[in-house]
């Protein structure tokens, strides 16, 4: 008889303690400005943070040509037999306005046609970016020749230039070392200033950059 008794003093007890100990519900305190500072972060430390990371894929894309360069160099000295160390690949850009139409592209190395394309129907204008050669090459100097032709492709007051055809053809030279290889870009553009004709402007400027394979490739 004595359980029940307990039992329901117990709850009682219970039900007191709930009734005697309200919660108190407390609102947390507002951030103040220094908080909501340091939560919303230092815009210097995300700019260096970018800054690493741009840094980081400009070494990766480095680090890619490098080895992109020496798997093709290790597959030619064993499917063609070939002892050179040495590559080259060349690049076609197209930065020119709208004011001009590509009708022809024509790359020569060393005297050896090595990409050309006709196209007078401005087809040729969105090749912006292409790989026009990639190989290897003997050690040594090399002459690379462009040779392009352009058309105005004027509107409005300025149609007359349709009429106008014009032929754009610029030389370079590099040294492909053993060991190394070299990317050449050829980059067609408009030379800046005001006293230059429309058949003045556009020109093809080089860019190389040579770089040294790995020791597998280069028998180091």
């Amino acid at each position: 008889m004595n359980a029940p008794n307990q039992i329901t003093l117990g709850g009682w007890m219970v039900v007191a303690a709930l009734v005697a100990s309200p919660a108190v519900a407390q609102e947390a305190p507002a951030p103040t400005d220094e908080a909501a500072t340091e939560q919303a972060g230092d815009p210097g430390d995300f700019n260096r943070a970018l800054r690493t990371v741009e840094e980081d894929v400009h070494a990766l894309k480095e680090q890619v040509f490098r080895s992109k360069a020496t798997l093709q160099l290790l597959q030619e000295i064993v499917v063609q037999g070939s002892a050179t160390g040495a590559r080259s690949t060349v690049w076609h850009e197209n930065k020119l306005g709208k004011g001009y139409t590509v009708e022809s592209i024509r790359y020569f190395l060393d005297g050896q046609p090595k990409f050309t394309k006709v196209d007078t129907n401005s087809g040729l204008d969105d090749l912006k970016e292409v790989k026009v050669f990639e190989g290897a090459v003997p050690p040594g100097s090399h002459q690379l020749v462009v040779n392009m032709r352009l058309r105005g492709s004027g509107y409005g007051v300025f149609s007359y230039v349709k009429q106008v055809s014009l032929t754009v053809q610029a030389t370079t030279t590099f040294t492909a070392e053993e060991g190394k290889s070299c990317a050449v870009r050829a980059v067609l553009d408009e030379r800046k200033g005001l006293g230059r004709s429309f058949t003045e402007r556009p020109a093809v400027q080089f860019e190389t950059q040579c770089v040294r394979l790995s020791g597998a490739a280069a028998g180091n």
